[in-house]
């Protein structure tokens, strides 16, 4: 991106007396000003969820400014949102080792393992896991209270063979720290969890007494329609609280979005039979959000 000052700049300099060593000490003034500016766009158009044309911002400041920590992160986490393999491990390794005492890209270097893992052949799948695990509680030492880095273990242990250092047992010990933390979080740590232990019914019973005490309550509507797409039970009950998250106000932080319910509801609806109905939700889902992966993946299958 071009940089443009008014011609007249120099002019109002020099009539002013103000020698040319002011005038460069203000331009990279000027410089470090719209760089910061930039940065700030690209990370409001991350929160926003906006990834692709988040991605562009920070490749530009890149591209203009050279490396840096903050653009490194970025284009680190937006490479693993695209499945970037190679460019998330540049990114976030080159972080790990500027950063190391900082748990987000720790467990963002993480992350990236982690997909190495999943994308290497048999012989590197075991050293990407480790350096992934390793990854992952070191964030958690660095910050034993930020839920969000025991989740990547939750979602490590719970995966993982026990030869690679999972195991079930850990993966619950670790949601129960969650729950000591963060009691709405920790429900949908267990949740995932008898999920994948196919304990269905207990699952759904994580959600039940919010929602009679808060009928209305969007994130455990949304997590009764999630549960119904994973496990196949309670489809009717799933299509119905999903269906009243959309007339609900959508939650202004976190990671559950209009796009996130009309994704599930295309799940459930699509293992109903109504395979048009739920293309029209993915296509819905993508019109709250022109970067939500899942949705384009289940409407290109």
């Amino acid at each position: 991106m071009r940089r443009i000052y008014p011609r007249s700049l120099d002019t109002r300099m020099k009539t002013k007396g103000i020698g040319w060593p002011r005038y460069i000490g203000l331009v990279f003034f000027l410089g470090l000003v719209v760089q910061a500016a930039d940065l700030q766009q690209g990370m409001r158009q991350y929160e926003r969820r906006h990834y692709s044309a988040a991605r562009e911002i920070f490749n530009e400041v890149e591209r203009e400014q050279g490396p840096n920590l903050e653009t490194d992160f970025y284009l680190g986490r937006l490479a693993l949102w695209f499945d970037d393999v190679p460019s998330a491990l540049f990114h976030l390794e080159r972080c790990s080792r500027q950063a190391p005492e900082q748990a987000r890209i720790q467990n963002a270097w993480g992350d990236a393992c982690g997909l190495a893992a999943l994308n290497a052949n048999i012989f590197a799948k075991l050293g990407w896991a480790k350096r992934c695990l390793v990854a992952y509680e070191r964030a958690v030492a660095l910050e034993p209270k930020n839920p969000a880095w025991r989740w990547s273990l939750v979602g490590y242990y719970g995966s993982a063979p026990c030869f690679a250092g999972g195991g079930m047992g850990k993966a619950y010990a670790q949601a129960e720290e969650i729950r000591r933390i963060d009691a709405a979080k920790g429900r949908v740590a267990f949740a995932t969890l008898y999920l994948t232990d196919s304990r269905y019914a207990a699952a759904f019973a994580e959600f039940d007494a919010v929602l009679r005490e808060s009928p209305d309550d969007f994130l455990a509507l949304y997590q009764i329609g999630r549960c119904a797409a994973l496990s196949g039970q309670q489809l009717d009950r799933g299509i119905v609280a999903l269906r009243r998250c959309l007339v609900l106000p959508e939650p202004v932080a976190g990671t559950t979005s209009y796009a996130n319910v009309h994704y599930r509801l295309g799940n459930l609806l699509e293992k109903t039979g109504c395979v048009e109905e739920a293309r029209l939700e993915y296509a819905r889902a993508l019109a709250v959000n022109a970067d939500f992966r899942p949705a384009k993946v289940a409407l290109e299958n």
